[in-house]
């Protein structure tokens, strides 16, 4: 089996290790555009030794922000300035990827040290937000979205479409799909948030269709020696647990035969009232069943943070890489260090860029 330490190889794309740094919102742009904080942040979990650090969730609409100071890649602005953090990712050793999302009924949101909940409807900070069905998401988030129409859904098809096109023209070499955490895709899946009557909504079949339409698009655009991802929340630990995982796992066989190259088993996030069971990770044995039984390379993520818990993932096969994200905040050189702690001594120097390993090794020697 493969080990934390080997590197992935996935279409044209090799990395140096199984180590990515999950997408980690900043709510720090302006205008969707990002700036110096984005560029230090994402260089410097690069330079740390990931093997992969993916942007945060990009919004591919203004409807589709979380917050006012989400980033944004719906206009060629926004693009560009996403450049220099593909080059300073790159220059690091690591690849770069990036995360496109539309918020859905989790939309025109406070950013969390802010309140975490929906901005007043009179709030001229805030914007109409939209869902498949006029259901609010609950807690802080009461707001009750605009039922979309047809031609709303072609449209945000449409804003994934360029979204995607413009993270190609941007440098990246692997895009995620958000479709995930109760935002919009993932919404259409749930049978808390779709209470639609037409053809996108009610049976499994249906409440599939926004996704496996959005992702043929974008498939037509993203070149096929790249890799094309999905985060894709599986369960909602809502008392359904069995009969959503079944449906999951045939939408990601579906995905697959239609090009997804890997899937990142995440939680739904879409019942309010959800007995998630926290603990170290917990998402790992579903990340192995949907790899398992979808035939598909898989990611997870949730509450890893020991190195030994990591290589065990990767050797048990429960998924093929491991997302990290407070970890790597804490210790950016997570990685560096969790080869020395599993005795690797050779790939702990290869995670760091050589002007790093040849004073530390140096001084090391001495």
């Amino acid at each position: 089996m493969a080990s934390l330490f080997d590197t992935f190889t996935l279409k044209d794309i090799t990395l140096r290790n199984r180590i990515a740094v999950s997408p980690m919102c900043q709510y720090s742009a302006e205008d969707g555009v990002i700036n110096d904080w984005h560029y230090g942040h994402l260089a410097g979990l690069a330079r740390g030794g990931a093997g992969l650090v993916i942007a945060e969730a990009s919004a591919v609409s203004p409807d589709g922000r979380i917050s006012p100071a989400d980033a944004g890649i719906w206009n060629d602005a926004q693009a560009e300035a996403f450049r220099p953090a593909v080059r300073g990712v790159k220059a690091a050793g690591a690849v770069a990827g990036i995360q496109i999302a539309h918020a859905g009924r989790k939309a025109s949101a406070n950013r969390p040290w802010e309140g975490d909940d929906h901005i007043p409807e009179n709030d001229p900070r805030g914007w109409p937000i939209i869902g498949p069905s006029a259901v609010a998401q609950g807690g802080g988030l009461s707001r009750v979205p605009q039922e979309m129409t047809k031609a709303d859904i072609a449209r945000v098809q449409q804003d994934f479409v360029a979204a995607a096109q413009r993270s190609l023209d941007a440098g990246f070499e692997w895009l995620e799909l958000h479709f995930a955490h109760g935002y919009l895709a993932q919404s259409f899946f749930s049978r808390h948030a779709n209470q639609r009557t037409d053809e996108y909504g009610g049976s499994a079949e249906n409440r599939m269709r926004f996704i496996l339409e959005t992702f043929e698009a974008v498939r037509k655009v993203w070149p096929e020696h790249l890799p094309l991802t999905a985060r894709f929340g599986v369960i909602e630990f809502d008392g359904q647990d069995e009969e959503t995982l079944t449906e999951a796992i045939e939408l990601v066989r579906r995905l697959k035969e239609g090009g997804l190259d890997l899937i990142d088993v995440s939680v739904g996030f879409s019942a309010a009232d959800a007995q998630i069971p926290w603990g170290p990770g917990f998402m790992a044995p579903y990340a192995k069943k949907v790899r398992d039984e979808a035939g598909i390379p898989a990611a997870t993520s949730w509450f890893i943070s020991n190195p030994a818990q990591a290589d065990a993932i990767i050797r048990d096969g429960a998924a093929d890489l491991v997302m990290l994200g407070r970890p790597l905040l804490e210790n950016p050189h997570w990685p560096y260090d969790a080869a020395r702690a599993l005795g690797v001594e050779k790939a702990a120097w290869a995670t760091l860029p050589a002007p790093y390993a040849h004073w530390l090794e140096r001084y090391r020697a001495a």
